[in-house]
């Protein structure tokens, strides 16, 4: 089970931390991720961590590179999402998501086997 927390209303150009945590019985070895949902859109991929046994390697959508960092607790899952920079088009529910075995195609939402609830992030104008 996945519990994200840290979503707020935020002005554009301000700074939020996200986190999402793990259920203590979840296998430590997760590969994880943050996607978000805004109304009537799919799912869209926006950061993914490897597990540090699995490189820690990390992958960004295009539109939040170079502001946004993601990151994780090493050998726990828990997960962390840093944004800045915010613009009004990061508006959405923020959920992480988790899966033990990684998928080439972790963009897509149908690779992540586990989800948790979201949590809301509102960048006002």
């Amino acid at each position: 089970q996945l519990q994200a927390s840290g979503g707020e209303l935020v002005q554009a150009g301000g700074s939020l931390r996200l986190s999402c945590a793990a259920s203590e019985r979840t296998n430590s070895r997760l590969h994880m991720a943050w996607f978000r949902r805004t109304p009537g859109r799919e799912r869209e991929f926006v950061a993914a961590i490897r597990h540090t046994g699995g490189s820690g390697s990390t992958y960004y959508v295009d539109s939040v590179k170079g502001r946004f960092t993601i990151s994780r607790v090493k050998d726990k899952n828990t997960l962390y999402l840093q944004m800045n920079s915010l613009k009004p088009e990061d508006t959405a529910v923020y959920l992480c998501a988790a899966v033990l075995i990684w998928n080439v195609q972790y963009w897509t939402p149908t690779a992540w086997g586990s989800w948790g609830q979201g949590t809301q992030v509102t960048v006002s104008s």
